[in-house]
Formats: C-alpha cells, structure tokens, sequence
C-alpha cells in the first residue's frame, strides 16, 4: 500500500523527507564533487583543474553557494 507525504516537496523523492528542512534553504550540493562537474552543468570555465573537489574550493572562495564560487572567482554564468 502506498501511503502518500505531505512533508515531501516532490512528488518524485521516496520516503517523507523534505529538500528544505524547514529552513527554507535548499540542501547544498556534495563537497565531493568534481569541479569538472559543475563546470559542464553550469556552463563555466572556473580556472582550475577539473578534479579539486567543490569542497576545497569553497574553503579557498570563502564561499558557500556554487553561484557565490563562481563570483568569487569573477567568473560569468552562460
């Protein structure tokens, strides 16, 4: 039996969690993941090699958000 969750913000989500935490703020993206990733899915050249971690580079940016990373580091989102 399917039981349906109020709590889930999307339809398509298993379980009765939120992305949210009632925070309103979004969960952030994995540290582990690759420059090289984000630069393909956003569509920049971040000026650094394509295996530092996202997480190395919001410690050298001072930055949490992928969009505060990329400005930090004067970079312009196609």
């Amino acid at each position: 039996m399917s039981r349906h969750c109020n709590s889930n913000d999307d339809p398509f989500m298993r379980g009765c969690r939120a992305r949210n935490e009632g925070s309103g703020q979004l969960r952030l993206k994995r540290g582990d993941t690759r420059v090289a990733t984000i630069e393909r899915e956003y569509g920049v050249d971040l000026g650094v090699r394509g295996d530092m971690r996202l997480d190395t580079l919001r410690e050298i940016t001072g930055e949490v958000s992928i969009q505060g990373v990329i400005h930090a580091l004067g970079r312009k989102l196609d």
